[in-house]
């Protein structure tokens, strides 16, 4: 058997450890991805920085649906395999992939209809909406290439395997590193294209992650099947994958919308406190990288132990994992209070743009230590397949808390109460969320 359970047996930290370290390098890549347009935007000017940032939520909905497929997959992959089962890995593997590619060609048209209507709704001025017109209809055709290879991405992670996802990852980052500034600022042989260049770089970078991806599936793991499948062996692959996929994406999606819907709020106090908002959603996801990684490895580490029936080593890891986040937290609250002001340098001078950055990064960052318990509960809840107590958190945290205590503080204390409800937001479902999933693992072990 080509793909066999390698999480259930070692040393419990030393094996997260060595799965959580390439799985960081692989999201810091693919954070420092949207880090790096971010960077080249920023020097055309503030209206092409807060474009960006209007298409940060949009692009995020995408890509949490994707996630959420990608973590769906990853889940019942990873317990097959804990299950010796080389065929239903095959199976679920093959019909993942084939479901992702159905759902984005739904969203290809409808994104391209509905650009306009869309971000006008977000509160862009019609000069931005100009501006993300140009972007946005780049990166909807070049969908597949983001989305599809998340999936499949999440299928070789299932196996125990961090490194080669996140070597792809990488690859990826340095390709759109360099395209970046060739494309949009017109370097040598190369057209200016503005915004346009950074989308173009975007999806020339993507494809290259599609297919190696693709290499690796079919050539390495092996885990592609080329049978024709009975039609009904199709709907219990996507049933499974659905079950996790569906709530978890939906919970995801969440997010952004959120973000959305604040960003609008924002927007009430001038397009550069957007511009800086934006930054600080980027510069969040780059800081909270490690703990995604970690999350992301002790999601396949939970399910082939959960498949193996090795509930002794699932409990053990959760505790060690929420030990590291709260200390993670604490950490990054110290140092971005010390270095908010050079990073805010970095993306833009414009004096209004700097003041949000660093008055973000000195008050959200105290929150950070639960917000990691919580993303770490909901990783744990979904490969219990308990996905709707982790939707239903993420629910709670997002439109009962962060939604109304961003308007309230809003109204309170301006842009400072607005970030205030955001962290408050964070404590409240981070000690929420660890009292669910310890409630859920006695039941598991029962």
């Amino acid at each position: 058997m080509k793909n066999k359970a390698k999480l259930t047996k070692g040393p419990i930290g030393k094996t997260l450890t060595k799965l959580t370290i390439p799985m960081t390098f692989g999201l810091l890549g693919m954070i420092a991805f949207n880090l790096v347009d971010t960077f080249f935007v920023g020097k055309l000017g503030i209206n092409q920085l807060a474009a960006l940032s209007y298409t940060f939520p949009v692009i995020l909905v995408v890509t949490s649906i994707a996630l959420g497929l990608g973590f769906g997959a990853s889940a019942v992959i990873s317990r097959a395999i804990g299950e010796g089962d080389n065929h239903k890995v095959k199976r679920l593997t093959t019909d993942s992939l084939l479901l992702a590619f159905l759902i984005v060609l739904f969203f290809v048209i409808i994104g391209l209809l509905t650009i306009k209507p869309l971000f006008r709704n977000l509160g862009a001025t019609p000069e931005i909406v100009t501006l993300i017109l140009s972007y946005m209809r780049i990166w909807y055709i070049g969908m597949p290439f983001v989305v599809i290879p998340m999936v499949g991405n999440n299928a070789i992670r299932a196996t125990g395997d961090t490194k080669t996802p996140s070597a792809i990852m990488l690859v990826a980052v340095c390709i759109n590193l360099i395209m970046d500034p060739l494309l949009i600022f017109g370097i040598g042989p190369f057209p200016e294209l503005g915004l346009e260049g950074a989308a173009i770089a975007t999806i020339f970078s993507r494809f290259t992650v599609f297919s190696l991806a693709s290499y690796i599936l079919i050539k390495r793991e092996k885990m592609i099947s080329f049978h024709k499948p009975k039609f009904y062996e199709i709907l219990e692959s996507w049933k499974k994958v659905l079950f996790i996929g569906i709530p978890v994406a939906g919970s995801r999606v969440i997010i952004p919308i959120s973000i959305g819907i604040v960003t609008r709020l924002i927007s009430n106090f001038g397009q550069n406190a957007v511009a800086g908002f934006g930054v600080c959603t980027k510069i969040e996801f780059f800081s909270l990288a490690v703990i995604k990684a970690l999350a992301a490895s002790y999601g396949p580490f939970i399910g082939q132990n959960l498949g193996a029936k090795k509930y002794d080593r699932v409990n053990h890891s959760v505790k060690i994992s929420q030990r590291f986040a709260i200390f993670w937290g604490i950490g990054l609250m110290l140092l971005l209070a010390l270095i908010a002001r050079p990073i805010s340098i970095l993306f833009n001078k414009d004096p209004n743009v700097i003041h949000t950055i660093v008055l973000y990064l000195s008050i959200v960052p105290i929150s950070y230590g639960l917000q990691s318990i919580f993303v770490l509960s909901n990783t744990a809840l979904n490969v219990l397949k308990k996905p709707f107590h982790a939707a239903g958190l993420t629910i709670l945290q997002m439109f009962i808390l962060y939604i109304p205590l961003s308007y309230i503080g809003a109204n309170l204390f301006q842009l400072k109460g607005v970030f205030g409800g955001i962290s408050l937001a964070y404590i409240l479902t981070g000690i929420i969320s660890y009292f669910v999933l310890k409630t859920k693992l006695i039941k598991a072990e029962n």
